[in-house]
């Protein structure tokens, strides 16, 4: 019983650590990436599509993104909504080619985006601890209920605290090795 509470929750710890990756990969370092462009929408004959399923995305150079759409037609439509995403890039383009260049990032904007990387991370840290506590209350449902005893009660909420103790540190380390990514010239 205390080993499904635990397998429940290191599976929901690992959701929050995977949410924490997925938000950092859409932070803009100085380096092309396509991550960078994942999330952005496309409409795509009245449909909202994501932009790889109606483009080819490549990174060209260390600060060039090519974004090459299927259809003819679709060029302007992609050009939009890149316009209209939050990452302030601004798309040239050249025939049916759409280029983007990332522009080294300055010291000032580096900082800026550490303190988002740290915020992200305490969120997903916030998230872990709201797991955490809801094992502890589900094991201790059962100690009430005397479906376990005192001593295993104990036990599992060490084990949960040990589980927390390691996500929350693999959150660290996701966030030293974007924070080193980002202060990398």
């Amino acid at each position: 019983m205390i080993d499904d509470i635990r397998k429940d929750a290191a599976a929901r710890m690992q959701k929050c650590l995977d949410v924490l990756k997925q938000a950092l990969t859409r932070l803009r370092t100085g380096r092309a990436n396509t991550a960078l462009l994942e999330h952005i929408r496309v409409d795509y004959y009245g449909n909202e599509t994501p932009l790889t399923q109606v483009a080819s995305v490549v990174v060209e150079d260390a600060r060039t993104i090519s974004i090459a759409p299927w259809e003819k037609n679709m060029v302007q439509v992609v050009e939009k909504a890149i316009l209209a995403s939050d990452l302030g890039l601004t798309p040239n383009t050249a025939g049916t080619t759409i280029r983007i260049n990332l522009p080294a990032l300055t010291e000032e904007r580096r900082r800026e985006l550490i303190k988002v990387v740290k915020a992200e991370t305490e969120q997903a840290r916030v998230a872990i601890r709201n797991v955490r506590r809801d094992a502890n209350q589900d094991i201790k449902e059962m100690a009430k209920e005397k479906l376990i005893t005192g001593d295993e009660e104990k036990k599992g909420e060490a084990e949960i605290q040990k589980l927390t103790d390691q996500f929350v540190a693999k959150a660290d380390e996701v966030m030293a090795a974007k924070e080193k990514e980002l202060l990398a010239v």
